[in-house]
């Protein structure tokens, strides 16, 4: 298994996307994170997100990931959250702990 990170592609041209960052807690872990949501309408509010049964995960990117007692932050490209663990989500600074 390799170390690097996988590469992440820029939007599609033409898809109406923005980028909000959100924190995420976990019974272990506090995540925080970019989601994209669409720009308008269906599906662009992270409680949207959150609700949406037909989807069991929330992938994030641009994450940090640090345990709730305490210990090492981990950074990562991209992370998909089972939605089931999901305690709570707020909106987080723009920039990782700003």
């Amino acid at each position: 298994m390799s170390n690097e990170e996988p590469q992440i592609e820029d939007e599609a041209p033409g898809i109406d996307r923005r980028k909000e960052r959100v924190r995420l807690e976990t019974e272990y872990h506090r995540i925080e994170g970019v989601l994209t949501l669409a720009r308008d309408g269906f599906r662009s509010r992270v409680s949207d997100v959150l609700n949406a049964a037909e989807r069991d995960f929330i992938t994030l990117t641009d994450v940090t990931v640090a345990p709730r007692e305490g210990g090492p932050v981990e950074l990562h490209a991209y992370l998909s959250v089972a939605r089931r663990h999901i305690i709570f989500a707020v909106a987080a600074p723009e920039t990782p702990g700003g």
